[in-house]
């Protein structure tokens, strides 16, 4: 399990986020991404970037009032 700090990204974590699972997660490993929710959206398009990309969302939690987090599985 890996945790990447995605926050410094603000609205611009999408590219970054597809890049670390790419090259950061081996198969089958879980990461946790932290992002700066901002728009509300950001939340549900992040869930929605995860499972077009054909991994599993494990979780997706608010971390603190402006900070979210999610739980990926790489597959």
């Amino acid at each position: 399990m890996k945790r990447f700090d995605l926050r410094h990204l603000k609205n611009d974590f999408y590219d970054k986020m597809g890049e670390l699972i790419d090259t950061q997660l081996a198969q089958g490993e879980v990461g946790i991404f932290l992002f700066e929710k901002g728009e509300h959206e950001n939340v549900a398009k992040s869930a929605a970037y995860v499972k077009e990309r054909g991994h599993i969302l494990m979780n997706s939690l608010q971390f603190n009032h402006v900070d979210w987090t999610l739980v990926v599985k790489k597959s």
